[in-house]
């Protein structure tokens, strides 16, 4: 399958409510009930209250001023829902020469962040690049087990330390493994943690300030790990992190398991920060690069329209 095959199947669930409820409502008379039902049902598959008034409002205007009757208001829809994603491209994307390209993954528990980085890990090594990681969650033995287990699986070096050592000395060092071998990219794993502990934030201020301190001109990413399942709850979880730390994008992962994919466009919409990657499901090759224009085709089209 091609690149939004493989999105369209990711998001079956969602386009089956979504692409499926606007085809079968695009064919209604217009009127006011028209209207409301198009922005409840954006809203029900989260794409979000203003995400979605400002969509109808639009659509709205565009039937009113269109004159040809073969314009597809569906193709309004989904040109609409792409151009409210940032286009900032990934770092490997617009500075392909930099190295290390570092990532920072950063999160709360639960959302599939150690597994995100494995996979991260064979997406560049599939792509002939050299990998470390970096087990900087070294208050839980097995996100660093699961990391050992990536790095044998993919021949890759891994960077740890003691459980219970001090998590910024371990990121320190992987960016320091990187320089000194010369590897095209470092991926740092960091503990899960709740966005409205202070004290752990404040934690995660400091692991991004040493691995800045070693990389004083060479930009880095950090991304946060955000389940799609929790739908608007990840609202508040990136809204938290978006505070402590200058994140540079998000992956959703998940996002095969939900009828509300449309999340995405809130976040991206409210928050001005790119989708790197989305999760579509638990294969290695199952993390896929976002397109948001591939995104919004495969979340508004019916289910029949995947080539």
């Amino acid at each position: 399958m091609n690149l939004f095959q493989r999105i369209g199947e990711g998001l079956r669930k969602t386009r089956s409510q979504l692409g499926d409820g606007l085809s079968n409502l695009l064919k209604k008379p217009r009127s006011p009930a028209f209207y409301e039902e198009i922005e409840e049902l954006l809203i029900a598959t989260d794409v979000g209250p203003a995400q979605a008034s400002l969509l109808v409002r639009e659509l709205k205007t565009w039937e009113e001023q269109q004159n040809d009757p073969k314009k597809d208001p569906l193709v309004f829809i989904e040109e609409r829902i792409a151009s409210f994603f940032p286009l900032d491209p990934p770092l490997w994307e617009e500075k392909p020469h930099i190295s290390p390209v570092t990532v920072l993954f950063v999160g709360v528990n639960g959302v599939g962040k150690t597994t995100t980085v494995g996979k991260m890990a064979h997406y560049f090594k599939a792509r002939g690049k050299s990998v470390v990681l970096g087990a900087a969650d070294t208050f839980r033995a097995a996100a660093v087990q699961q990391l050992i287990l990536w790095g044998e699986r993919l021949d890759v070096p891994v960077i740890r330390q003691k459980e219970g050592a001090d998590p910024g000395a371990v990121a320190f060092d992987t960016v320091k493994a990187a320089l000194a071998r010369k590897i095209d990219v470092a991926l740092i794993d960091t503990a899960g943690r709740l966005q409205t502990k202070h004290n752990l934030m404040a934690e995660l201020h400091k692991i991004h300030g040493l691995v800045k301190r070693e990389l004083p001109d060479i930009p880095f990413e950090t991304l946060i790990v955000l389940d799609s399942t929790l739908g608007q709850n990840a609202m508040s979880q990136l809204e938290h992190f978006q505070k402590a730390l200058p994140l540079t994008g998000m992956i959703l992962t998940k996002l095969d398991g939900t009828s509300r994919g449309g999340i995405a466009v809130s976040l991206a919409r409210k928050y001005r920060l790119p989708v790197r990657f989305v999760g579509v499901g638990e294969g290695n090759d199952d993390l896929l690069p976002f397109d948001p224009v591939l995104y919004a085709r495969a979340l508004v089209r019916p289910g029949t329209k995947l080539d």
